[in-house]
């Protein structure tokens, strides 16, 4: 059985898809842009900010299901610019400890809405 997770406090999704799904005690958490929810625009002040408002959207998501950022077992972010890497990194350690998430890096050729970022989680209970 799947459930679907929505909040108000993320993105709505662009598409045909759910901002996260619960099967089994794993959370899914889809892709997320660097949306501020309130204005659904993109966070505004670089890759930094955007960074920080994807990781947001995820960890508000995750509350839906009653779950934390230590939850996270697995995260995939993809950049417009694999330069962004450091800066990423830096905003990344704001939001988990050791022991950190299995973690994979992209560089991609483009992203919805002409985004620079976007990232993914997986969680489980």
């Amino acid at each position: 059985m799947k459930k679907a997770l929505s909040t108000t406090n993320a993105p709505a999704a662009l598409g045909p898809y759910s901002q996260g799904i619960e099967s089994n005690g794993t959370v899914y958490v889809s892709g997320q842009l660097p949306i501020v929810p309130a204005t659904g625009k993109f966070a505004e002040g670089g890759i930094k900010e955007e960074a920080r408002q994807s990781l947001t959207n995820i960890k508000n998501i995750l509350a839906e299901a009653g779950l934390t950022m230590d939850n996270v077992v697995k995260v995939t972010v993809l950049l417009a610019d694999i330069n962004d890497f450091a800066a990423v990194n830096e905003v990344y350690a704001e939001f988990f400890t050791a022991p950190y998430p299995a973690r994979s890096a992209f560089g991609v050729a483009a992203l919805p809405k002409g985004g620079n970022i976007e990232i993914e989680a997986i969680a489980v209970r």
